[in-house]
């Protein structure tokens, strides 16, 4: 089964919203279509960050609440500005089915053909290259849907030839989908990774996990490797108080990449 075919879980779909109402804004990048959420850290100054964190998000898309309190909470623990953009082209799934968990209501293989990799991919380089050019830092961080493409940014053939700079300096992946070998193969040397991975997970299996280890320590990449027992795919976004555990997963998820962009956003 190639990395574009794997089958999403019906447990990706089930979410809770998180409580709280997101404080950031919605704008625009000059000479990029895409809109985006934007939260800002709660500065004690006026100086602008000079770090930046680009959030590829899942399948609820970048109007999912809980998706935008972690970019707040990314922004003001972190001290970063946190982008999360649009990258399904304007296609918003309904939110109210998946989590009443109506799956014939929605036709989620044609969407997600419409939002496959290499549709999707060329601006999701093109938004992170926009804030390459803006920041001195920048990291990424990808929730299923968005794992593989944090994964791509990553990439050693996006390292700028002439200094030596890679496209970010760091990414984090949660419970990925969509990746294959050879998106973890290709991961630069210059890139710290971390992996917020959830026990129960069919589309990041424990081979896939267990090769994305090995591979990372043959290439002696800065790792950071986060197991999470007891929870499932989709866990670190949904955050459900009802299901056992899934709360504190969320949360631990969110001060495990807290602490990754802390260490690697601000380095002198």
């Amino acid at each position: 089964m190639s990395a574009d075919t794997q089958p999403r879980p019906e447990c990706c779909l089930r979410a809770s919203l998180w409580e709280g109402t997101p404080t950031g804004t919605e704008t625009k990048l000059a000479d990029l279509p895409n809109a985006t959420y934007l939260a800002k850290p709660q500065a004690s100054d006026a100086s602008a960050p000079r770090a930046a964190v680009l959030m590829v998000h899942d399948v609820f898309g970048w109007t999912f609440r809980n998706n935008r309190l972690l970019a707040d909470a990314y922004a003001h623990e972190a001290g970063a500005d946190v982008y999360l953009p649009d990258f399904f082209g304007g296609e918003v799934v309904p939110a109210e089915p998946l989590l009443a968990g109506r799956w014939g209501d929605l036709d989620l293989p044609s969407f997600m053909k419409r939002q496959a990799r290499d549709v999707r991919e060329p601006e999701i380089v093109a938004y992170a290259r926009a804030l390459r050019a803006r920041y001195d830092r920048l990291a990424a961080i990808g929730f299923c849907y968005g794992g593989w493409a944090v994964f791509r940014l990553a990439a050693d053939e996006f390292v700028d030839q002439a200094t030596g700079k890679p496209l970010v300096d760091c990414i984090s992946a949660a419970h990925p989908s969509m990746l294959g070998h050879p998106d973890i193969e290709g991961v630069s040397t210059s890139v710290a990774v971390q992996l917020l991975a959830p026990e129960h997970d069919p589309v990041y299996p424990v081979e896939l996990k267990q090769f994305t280890f090995t591979t990372l320590l043959k290439k002696n990449v800065p790792f950071d490797y986060q197991h999470f027992p007891g929870v499932e795919h989709g866990c670190l976004v949904r955050g459900d108080a009802e299901k056992k555990g899934e709360r504190a997963a969320m949360v631990r998820g969110k001060d495990a990449a807290v602490a990754w962009f802390r260490q690697w956003l601000h380095q002198e």
